[in-house]
């Protein structure tokens, strides 16, 4: 099946963001982070992973870029864990059944967003507050277009 994994073209996300997240993270859309805030206290680095942020599940850090890779039901297990005991830690979840489930919607919301595109196309994201609440706009660079021939990608430096 198909899942988001983060992509670094180039240095910017670790100036632009509070925390970059590393190359090749699976990744989910992460706007829960946002819900407790209110739109005044979106300033900087916050707002810059407000506003097009996807959230790596690692570092728990923010990507530009996502790049849509098959993953295994074990990738998706380890990955519930670790986002249900970020959900613990960060947000007081009561329980790991709670914020297991909590996951598991997440999860699912990438799962879906990417069940449309093909392997290998790059997703980025666009939010803003509206009087509904947070909008989400997604864009899809189709792999033939991304180039996104591989599974991850590194960029190499030269002297």
């Amino acid at each position: 099946m198909k899942f988001a994994r983060t992509i670094r073209f180039d240095k910017s996300d670790l100036n632009i963001f509070p925390i970059a997240s590393e190359e090749g993270e699976l990744a989910v859309v992460g706007t829960f982070n946002f819900y407790n805030m209110e739109q005044k206290d979106l300033k900087g680095k916050v707002r810059q992973a407000f506003t097009n942020g996807f959230m790596g599940c690692k570092t728990f850090g923010y990507s530009t870029l996502i790049s849509l890779v098959n993953v295994t039901e074990e990738d998706l297990e380890k990955l519930k864990d670790d986002l249900g005991q970020y959900l613990i830690d960060k947000y007081g979840a009561p329980n790991k059944e709670i914020a297991s489930k909590a996951a598991s919607e997440e999860i699912n919301l990438m799962l879906e967003l990417c069940r449309d595109h093909e392997t290998g196309s790059l997703l980025s994201i666009s939010r803003e507050w509206t009087e509904q609440g947070i909008k989400e706009k997604y864009r899809n660079l189709p792999k033939a277009e991304s180039c996104a021939e591989q599974k991850i990608w590194t960029v190499v430096e030269e002297d």
